[in-house]
């Protein structure tokens, strides 16, 4: 059984109103985190940045406004398949990409073949996981302060 769906897509980085660039963008699902999604952005002179948000947030922002916090994706136009917008926020600063929707949708489909939408739960010990990762990150957070 394969363990991840790879893509590579050209998404518009939307500096401003006037100023916008095409850059390419991996996207990456992995059985081993089956909720998640991966979108690493490779901008002109940085280190490539990923974000790894939810699988459904990505699929339910292709049709109506969907997010919270630091991720929100939303279509241009209230009608049909358009293209989308993903604002991606850290405190203060935002940066906005529009996609293309077929490559999304595309995408979406190919691990849903890997991993239904809604099955995500048979697929391992995800609460174990959890635990132990969470174990981890309070371990550390303690060793720290």
């Amino acid at each position: 059984m394969r363990e991840s769906v790879q893509a590579e897509v050209m998404m518009s980085f939307l500096v401003s109103e006037e100023l916008s660039f095409r850059i390419p963008v991996e996207l990456r699902y992995e059985v081993g985190d089956p909720y998640a999604i991966r979108m690493t952005f490779h901008l002109p002179g940085d280190a490539p940045v990923t974000w790894a948000f939810g699988r459904e947030l990505l699929l339910d922002g292709l049709n109506s406004p969907s997010g919270d916090g630091d991720v929100h994706i939303s279509p241009t136009e209230p009608e049909g398949l358009s293209d989308v917008h993903i604002r991606l926020q850290v405190g203060a600063d935002r940066a906005l990409f529009r996609a293309g929707t077929a490559p999304l949708v595309a995408f979406l489909d190919r691990t849903d073949k890997l991993v239904p939408l809604g099955q995500e739960c048979t697929l391992s010990d995800f609460e174990g996981n959890l635990e132990e990762a969470l174990g981890r990150i309070l371990a550390k957070e303690q060793n720290a302060g």
